[in-house]
């Protein structure tokens, strides 16, 4: 009889123990959880900022059937804070602050777990994954994220393109949209910019993700000093965005069809559309340059910003 006692209270303690670990575990997963989305939305926030008068100046020429040129680009940013004044040059900058955080947060914390589960399929726990993983965990990120906030992306793409007198706030966007073109135009140019995120954001992660374990296995170093990573992040921004741009360009002008006076359409009308009256290189990759200039900054700063958020949160927690 003692020896049953004993061991059903072996028996209990070891259940108690299996308890207590599985809460400290999904205590510890809520954490990280909540890391990812408080690091992703703060490297969200600040990329963006740093290029919104370029990114803004890029979307004004994707829209329209202007010549691009670094000439023109520059005219058009100089004499819209002569006529508009220089805080101008962040108009649409709210509603992107409104989409980019969560956006941001999101592609983060959900690459994060992707990358977990994915680990953990291919049986690569806590090791970094190889090539193809990485590229899938990038690509369902982006996806995610993309699908979730696609209707402030539209709105932060007709306040860019606009003037201050025909928007005054985000909501009025919304509500003039929903009011004169149909809550259906919320969703005008989903297709291609899911198209795009899934290179855009799967060779984003994957190069910067590559580079990293690169940099560990040769330097010997286990992480980066922040300049690498800034370097690392431009280099995946670099190719990330080349890859995606057609399908950018497209997608900008279905967001804003309805105020530039471009027919709503498919996205192969509107790609038929661009390369019919501009050119296949000059219509679809028109702004490209500026990408050159502003991308590489932007995900650089996010990667970054990302990477050493983390580190210090989990310096705090510790």
């Amino acid at each position: 009889m003692g020896n049953g006692v004993q061991e059903g209270s072996v028996r209990l303690r070891e259940d108690a123990e299996t308890v207590l670990s599985g809460a400290v575990s999904s205590k510890r997963d809520h954490r990280q959880v909540l890391s990812s989305l408080l690091s992703g939305a703060l490297a969200g926030a600040l990329a963006k900022t740093a290029v919104a008068p370029l990114d803004r100046t890029k979307i004004i020429f994707q829209v329209s059937s202007k010549r691009f040129s670094a000439k023109e680009a520059f005219r058009l940013l100089y004499f819209t804070y002569l006529n508009e004044g220089f805080l101008s040059l962040w108009r649409g900058n709210s509603a992107t602050m409104v989409r980019v955080i969560p956006y941001a947060a999101i592609q983060f914390s959900a690459h994060e777990e992707y990358k977990r589960i994915l680990g953990r399929y291919y049986g690569f726990r806590g090791e970094a994954l190889p090539p193809w993983p990485r590229l899938l965990a990038g690509a369902l990120a982006g996806t995610t994220a993309a699908s979730l906030t696609y209707p402030l992306d539209l709105v932060r793409a007709r306040m860019a393109v606009t003037p201050k007198e025909m928007y005054s706030n985000i909501f009025h966007v919304f509500i003039r949209i929903s009011r004169e073109e149909g809550l259906r135009t919320l969703y005008f140019g989903f297709m291609p910019t899911v198209l795009g995120v899934i290179p855009y954001a799967g060779l984003s992660f994957f190069t910067y993700e590559s580079l990293k374990s690169l940099h560990q296995e040769y330097s010997g170093r286990l992480q980066p000093y922040p300049f690498e990573r800034m370097v690392f992040g431009a280099c995946a921004g670099l190719i990330g965005q080349s890859a995606s741009y057609p399908l950018d360009v497209v997608r900008r002008r279905m967001q804003t069809a309805g105020v530039t006076g471009h027919q709503h359409g498919s996205i192969l009308s509107t790609l038929r559309s661009i390369v019919r009256e501009e050119g296949a290189v000059r219509g679809l990759y028109k702004g490209l340059s500026m990408n050159w200039l502003k991308g590489p900054i932007a995900v650089g700063i996010s990667f970054t910003t990302f990477d050493l958020m983390q580190i210090l949160l989990r310096r705090l927690q510790s």
